[in-house]
């Protein structure tokens, strides 16, 4: 990547995107659209179509008509892989100009946009599309004179609502798996970030995929996304995002054709410095990447730091100082490390969370406002005792939260002392410690001496109130498959 390529990127023009429904660009029936504010600089960077129910219901139609046609669906497996292969090809070929795009959408800092979307999205798609004549069904051992074969066969129709912050990463994570199994799909993208997953899904077609395999909707989701959670030809609908909004879609299955619904709703997660860590200063580097790349806009990120109380103010003043020499800026340029926020609405919610916050010991406020953009210092609280809003309630924004423990058996409470269970972080040279800790934590995700560190081979997915379902990994496949009983008389 060349800083002048990017330049050029961005100096052109957006033209206003549109809808991927039956293989045919649309716009929405009724001509409604919605502002596209980049973040960088607020200013409207285009318009995307605000599609309505009828629009949703349209791509659901031709969604289930092409699984019903079995032009996908039964098509032979390798000619799935080829396409699919074809596709993450050209997401490759075309990286700088999706992130590029992406970046000028939602405001994450390119260096990090680069690897966590095209090339990201491209890993996962050839993951899966690998994954396609190797999945097998069953034989169960019977009596002699029966077979049993237990079948794997897509489910059908596919949903997805997928949130801003890695629109290509967390949409790929979805739609690989399912369409790998057959499945057609339907997405619909954040209304603040839909512009790379517009141009993605027409990536999929360039590559091969047949009409109405893969369809794209754009717009407010308490519009789009509620149809497609109330649609009645839906068989399973995948979500990331807020906790709030995923109850909404669980009710919306109950009211409609009880939909399988795959959630994934974020976390608060703690991470944990004991005091017999070998390296201070690497554990120091990996609390402030694991908060404030992308903005804490992650939801994995380690928003709740918990050291033990011996090193406390030492490996604060630690994090401070790391904290403040971080270049925060226009997110394509090469240099910033942090961007901007993804939007104004969101930069505000924050700033409110923050009201009342009393041992604020870096940033806390909004910086860079002369450039228009959203953005804001990476912000370190201290002092925060269990009972505090802040220990609890998500931020989603560059907020860490610094808490102190006496012994594991406190470390081990406060960090289960939420109701969200997505990931953790323990930093420890005790390998007993480190085993505990693991069988301890009520989270999905245990990272031990790192942060943040996975590949498409182990499965993402949170306990408690963090959702009911895994991304990546072979076990992704079966949230999108019927396990299917032939009981045949020999």
């Amino acid at each position: 990547m060349r800083q002048e390529d990017l330049d050029m990127l961005r100096a052109m023009p957006v033209a206003a995107p549109a809808m991927m429904i039956n293989g045919k660009s649309v716009m929405a029936e009724t001509g409604a659209t919605l502002d596209v504010v980049s973040p960088i600089d607020g200013a409207l960077l285009t318009q995307i179509p605000n599609a309505s129910e009828a629009d949703v219901t349209i791509a659901v139609t031709s969604a289930r008509h092409s699984f019903d046609s079995g032009v996908w669906s039964r098509t032979h497996p390798m000619v799935r892989k080829k396409v699919m292969l074809a596709w993450a090809d050209l997401i490759e070929k075309h990286a700088i100009e999706l992130a590029v795009l992406g970046v000028r959408d939602n405001g994450t800092e390119i260096s990090m946009a680069f690897k966590a979307e095209p090339m990201s999205a491209a890993n996962t798609i050839r993951y899966y599309a690998e994954a396609i004549d190797k999945i097998y069904g069953e034989v169960a051992p019977t009596d002699p004179s029966t077979l049993a074969m237990i079948l794997k066969e897509p489910i059908g129709v596919v949903g997805a609502i997928v949130p801003w912050n890695f629109p290509l990463m967390i949409s790929a994570w979805k739609i690989a798996p399912a369409i790998a199994m057959g499945n057609s799909f339907v997405i619909k993208p954040s209304e603040v970030a839909s512009l790379s997953v517009l141009r993605m899904v027409a990536l999929a077609h360039e590559a091969g995929l047949p009409e109405g395999v893969l369809n794209v909707v754009t717009g407010a989701g308490p519009v789009s996304g509620h149809a497609l959670a109330m649609s009645m030809d839906v068989d399973a609908l995948a979500f990331t995002g807020s906790g709030p909004v995923g109850r909404q879609l669980m009710e919306a299955a109950a009211k409609s054709n009880l939909k399988r619904v795959f959630l994934e709703l974020g976390g608060k997660s703690p991470h944990i410095v004991f005091d017999d860590t070998a390296d201070l200063d690497t554990a120091a580097e990996a609390v402030v990447t694991g908060i404030f790349r992308n903005s804490g806009q992650v939801c994995v990120a380690g928003s709740r730091l918990l050291v033990h109380d011996t090193i406390h103010d030492a490996f604060v003043e630690k994090i401070v100082g790391l904290t403040e020499k971080l270049r925060v800026g226009d997110p394509l340029d090469l240099s910033t490390q942090i961007g901007a926020l993804s939007s104004e609405g969101h930069m505000h919610r924050i700033q409110k969370t923050l009201e009342g916050a009393n041992s604020v010991v870096s940033g806390g406020i909004q910086i860079l406002s002369e450039t228009g953009g959203f953005y804001m210092a990476p912000t370190i609280v201290t002092d925060i005792d269990v009972d505090d809003r802040l220990f609890s309630e998500e931020v989603f924004g560059p907020v860490l939260t610094v808490s102190q423990f006496t012994d594991e058996i406190d470390a081990i409470s406060q960090a289960n002392a939420s109701e969200l269970g997505l990931a953790s972080g323990v930093w420890t040279s005790n390998l007993g410690r480190a085993h505990r800790m693991v069988a301890s934590l009520h989270t999905g995700v245990v990272h031990v001496n790192t942060y943040g560190g996975a590949d498409n081979t182990v499965p993402l997915g949170g306990y408690k109130q963090s959702g009911n379902c895994h991304d990546k990994s072979l076990h992704a496949i079966e949230k999108f498959i019927n396990k299917k009983t032939a009981w045949i008389k020999v």
